[in-house]
């Protein structure tokens, strides 16, 4: 039976300060042999997620990652190739780490864009990346819109479907602010992503309404009797549908690889095949359809509308990132919460590799 609702904080008791989980998860890595490269990537992207409080996608990663790259999945020393046309490339990732593609192609689309104005890389033979705005962000703090997206084993079904078909396929957008952090949306296209629900399930809390759904394609809240996720929109669901097929289209067709039907799950039991995954990228260079000027005070005022833009009863308007950066503000002083599932795989992956547990603050 599953625990009453409560904070996620309250039940994320454990904290580590950031940086160092930071070295805990570089020290992991290169235990077990990966290239510099990966190391870097795949610590930055879990950070970023934990850093700001997107929890399903940060450092609980970590025990998966390992697995993947001790059996063969991953890559651990991948050699790239970049092949460009003029604004465009693709890169072919050799089954690297995700977080590694997806970062190399985005400083691609942004040497692009600072060339054309544009930049877009198309993505094959990757891996599981983590969270799309990290890749995303990585292009507004280059002073570039960056776009990112990504396709996944099927396990979304689609609106008033009882089996699955799309995977979580996420989008992010970054737009960078002048003197401010950046505009920051990242979402799956499923009501919530699957890591979520291993999430909620190590937390012994039950799902959010209109999330999960059983075997049949019936609603859940139980984590432990999820087979599927619904769509994002709940009883608009075909609207999350075909952000979902719009995802797979520029992420699989683009770079011919696997459909989502054809993706092996993320959760094995195999990790020694690699998945050959897609991914697509995009940076865009403001000042090439406005002058910097326009745009930044566009921006300015934009936001500025939006947040002063009246709330309701006991609610605050925010604008994409307004809550994750503040959480990141936060954690940066009082720690990254970890859930116990994650804690006890440290413990293991500590034991394992022979190092040193980072040193866990207790909330009072």
């Amino acid at each position: 039976m599953s625990t009453p609702e409560r904070s996620q904080d309250e039940l994320m008791s454990s904290r580590i300060m950031p940086d160092a989980l930071d070295t805990f998860c570089r020290s992991v890595l290169a235990a077990l042999g990966a290239s510099e490269a990966t190391i870097d990537a795949a610590t930055r992207a879990m950070m970023h997620a934990s850093r700001l409080g997107v929890d399903s996608h940060g450092v609980r990663l970590l025990d998966h990652y390992v697995r993947a790259l001790t059996h063969g999945r991953v890559n651990k020393t991948p050699k790239m190739e970049l092949a460009r046309n003029g604004a465009i490339a693709t890169l072919d990732a050799d089954d690297a780490h995700g977080a590694l593609a997806a970062y190399t192609a985005m400083d691609e689309a942004v040497r692009l864009a600072s060339e054309f104005g544009i930049g877009a890389v198309a993505i094959g033979n990757s891996s599981h990346f983590g969270p799309a705005g990290a890749f995303a962000h990585a292009a507004a703090n280059a002073g570039m819109i960056g776009v990112v997206m990504c396709n996944s084993d099927s396990f979304v079904r689609l609106h008033d479907g009882a089996a699955r078909f799309h995977g979580t396929n996420p989008i992010s957008c970054a737009v960078p602010v002048e003197g401010a952090r950046p505009w920051l949306l990242d979402m799956a296209t499923s009501a919530i992503p699957y890591n979520r629900v291993q999430l909620y399930g190590s937390l012994d809390r039950q799902l959010p309404p209109d999330t999960g759904s059983d075997g049949r394609g019936e609603e859940t809240r139980e984590p432990e009797l999820v087979e599927m996720l619904a769509p994002l929109g709940g009883a608009f669901g075909f609207k999350g549908a075909g952000l979902a097929g719009m995802v797979e289209i520029f992420s699989a067709m683009l770079s011919g690889m696997r459909f989502s039907s054809e993706i092996a799950p993320m959760g094995g039991p195999d990790f020694s095949t690699p998945r050959r995954l897609g991914a697509f990228v995009l940076a865009i260079r403001p000042d090439a359809f406005t002058n910097q000027h326009t745009f930044s005070d566009g921006m300015r005022r934009y936001l500025t509308a939006l947040r002063n833009s009246p709330a309701r009863a006991e609610r605050t308007v925010m604008a994409p990132g307004d809550r994750e950066w503040a959480e990141a503000d936060r954690r940066e002083s009082q720690g990254i919460p970890l859930d116990p599932a994650t804690l006890e795989a440290f413990r293991g992956l500590a034991e394992r590799f022979k190092l040193k547990m980072p040193i866990l603050m207790r909330d009072s």
